[in-house]
């Protein structure tokens, strides 16, 4: 189990936040102060620039924002590198700022949602600042319940 869900689950009420499960690599967690929702996960053998790298999809009831895909990288973007997210054989350019990656718009994330949903893994390309080529792999074995799960207990929070 990856020690970013271990670490989540540890931290329980002085965190604000409610551990909802852990389905394959992927935590479900519930946030009534936010109130906020998410499934998250950190990738598979990353190099770490002195943060956690993860995959989220989170639900902000109040916001009226369901299934945001956030990406925090593994390393720092050069500044001119795009950064594309890869299931199977389809690509989703994300939005990126210096180490976080986003879906352009609702359709980005509701797109990149369903291919994890049948997917093996996501991999999400860069460059870093030195200029190499990075990428940061999640297995999605367990994303969609995660998904769910999060979004169930933010349909109980508005």
């Amino acid at each position: 189990m990856p020690f970013l869900i271990l670490t989540a689950l540890a931290a329980g009420p002085a965190a604000a936040r409610d551990a909802l499960g852990v389905y394959g690599g992927w935590g479900a967690f519930s946030d009534a102060a936010a109130p906020r929702c998410y499934a998250i996960a950190e990738p598979r053998r990353a190099k770490v620039e002195g943060w956690r790298p993860f995959a989220s999809v989170s639900t902000w009831p109040r916001r009226k924002i369901r299934g945001q895909l956030h990406i925090r990288l593994s390393r720092q973007r050069a500044g001119y590198a795009e950064v594309t997210a890869a299931i199977g054989e389809r690509r989703f350019p994300l939005v990126a700022g210096a180490a976080d990656a986003w879906a352009a718009d609702p359709r980005g994330d509701a797109a990149i949602i369903a291919a994890m949903r049948s997917g093996e893994a996501l991999r999400v390309v860069s460059h870093d600042t030195t200029g190499h080529r990075f990428a940061d792999t999640y297995e999605l074995r367990g994303a969609a319940t995660a998904i769910d799960a999060a979004a169930l207990a933010c349909a109980r929070l508005r």
